[in-house]
């Protein structure tokens, strides 16, 4: 993955018979999406402009250019797009985009490595950190039990719960 760019959002699949394709949106605002464009695959080989059309269940309704029926809309269904960094805002010193936290190196609060972040998941209730090393640990994404990031050193300190518990 390219550092240059962050996934903002997945095309759903085809909403309609006009080319429209329900959009799920990564961004904290959803509709911010729009704003950041024009956006492109993973791949980079292709770029849609965003018009957000209405709001749909599980998303929201757009039209991308270059997208005119439903055949070509639902050929995208799984399709995630990525803006170029620097089209988005900067985050306060607490917030994080998910991109700039996979491959980071998690150590316990006693300097252990616990292995690197892989993924990192949001089911409803919160973040939570994917950490591969000797063992698969899931982290949840708060402060109490990641009390420190540090980007420029490329760590993470936690501190994580007992199993025991």
């Amino acid at each position: 993955m390219s550092s240059d760019r962050i996934c903002v959002g997945a095309i759903a699949g085809a909403f309609g018979v006009r080319g429209e394709v329900r959009l799920k949106s990564f961004c904290s605002d959803p509709r911010d999406i729009a704003a950041y464009g024009p956006l492109t695959t993973e791949d980079g080989r292709r770029s849609f402009a965003v018009t957000l059309t209405r709001p749909v269940t599980g998303g929201l309704g757009a039209r991308l250019s270059g997208v005119a029926t439903r055949e070509d809309a639902e050929a995208l269904k799984g399709t995630t797009l990525w803006a170029p960094r620097d089209a988005l805002p900067s985050l306060p010193d607490d917030e994080f985009y998910h991109a700039d936290l996979i491959g980071l190196e998690v150590f316990d609060t006693g300097g252990a490595s616990l292995g690197r972040v892989r993924a990192i998941f949001d089911h409803g209730a919160g973040d939570i950190l994917e950490v591969i090393g000797t063992e698969q640990i899931l982290l949840p994404f708060t402060r109490a039990v990641v009390p420190t990031v540090d980007l420029a050193a490329g760590r993470i300190v936690a501190d994580p719960p007992d199993s025991d518990e």
